[in-house]
């Protein structure tokens, strides 16, 4: 509890902002890219802070590079989803709930 996740692009001191093809989850820390571009190669460095803590952890870069081939590989259609068995909130809280559509 009390763990954000952002991940930082090519050593950059701003964090990767999420957009309509980038997305943090904030419950595993991954990265998801939608449609990689060719300006989205580099490295990617993950951050972890803790609130509680008041410390920020980065860990080591990964790099991410195009095929040159093209090919992708195939994948099969799938939803992917990890919701807890029950979700309690607050009468006119927000809840943020995360699931991928996966596939080609």
């Amino acid at each position: 509890p009390g763990l954000s996740y952002s991940w930082i692009f090519n050593n950059n001191t701003l964090h990767l902002q999420e957009d309509s093809r980038r997305f943090v989850s904030q419950e595993t820390g991954n990265l998801y890219l939608a449609k990689v571009e060719p300006w989205d190669v580099g490295n990617y460095t993950c951050a972890v802070s803790s609130a509680g803590a008041q410390r920020r952890v980065t860990g080591p870069p990964t790099a991410l590079t195009l095929r040159s081939d093209g090919v992708m590989g195939e994948y099969e259609p799938k939803i992917e989803v990890r919701f807890p068995e029950t979700i309690h909130a607050a009468k006119g809280s927000s809840v943020r709930l995360e699931c991928f559509a996966l596939g080609k």
